[in-house]
């Protein structure tokens, strides 16, 4: 995020769009196509409509996402879309894709970004705080359970609590 939020006369936008697919397990489909009007700044909530028939749902936003948020719209009010391009439409796929291609060789990571890896992100961030895998499951919208246990097979205290001698 800080190396998106330097380049460019869009940084702020680019820096916003990671945060919230981090955050919210976005696909690229989901975050270019979201909508002001899924968003409630005042209670701080956001309506995510999954892609790939997963199931919607509402998240919380926290402070640094309605800060974010709330810049962003004093910046591009303009558009219904967060992430509006240049012609004031929604952003789209291939753009998000080079940002974050582009930011991940600015911070200088040793292998190619790409959206996905975000999601998957959010997943093991998730699952190794100790999040239940039910609960990850609909944050992410996965239909089938078996593609969340990915994500808690590899959390490194999911045993710890097993025994309390």
């Amino acid at each position: 995020m800080q190396a998106a939020k330097q380049e460019g006369r869009n940084g702020h936008r680019d820096a916003t769009l990671i945060l919230m697919m981090y955050r919210h397990g976005l696909r690229v489909s989901e975050a270019i196509s979201l909508r002001w009007d899924q968003l409630d700044l005042k209670q701080g909530t956001l309506h995510v409509n999954r892609m790939k028939r997963g199931t919607p749902a509402t998240h919380p936003l926290r402070g640094p996402e309605l800060r974010a948020l709330r810049q962003l719209k004093r910046e591009y009010s303009e558009s219904p879309y967060l992430f509006q391009s240049e012609r004031k439409g929604p952003m789209s796929d291939r753009t998000a894709r080079a940002i974050i291609a582009r930011s991940g060789e600015l911070a200088g990571l040793p292998f190619p970004v790409h959206p996905h890896m975000l999601r998957h992100s959010t997943g093991y961030y998730l699952a190794s705080n100790g999040q239940d895998t039910r609960a990850i499951q609909v944050y992410l919208g996965h239909r089938n359970i078996q593609h969340t246990v990915r994500y808690t097979e590899l959390a490194p205290g999911r045993f710890k609590d097993f025994w309390n001698d």
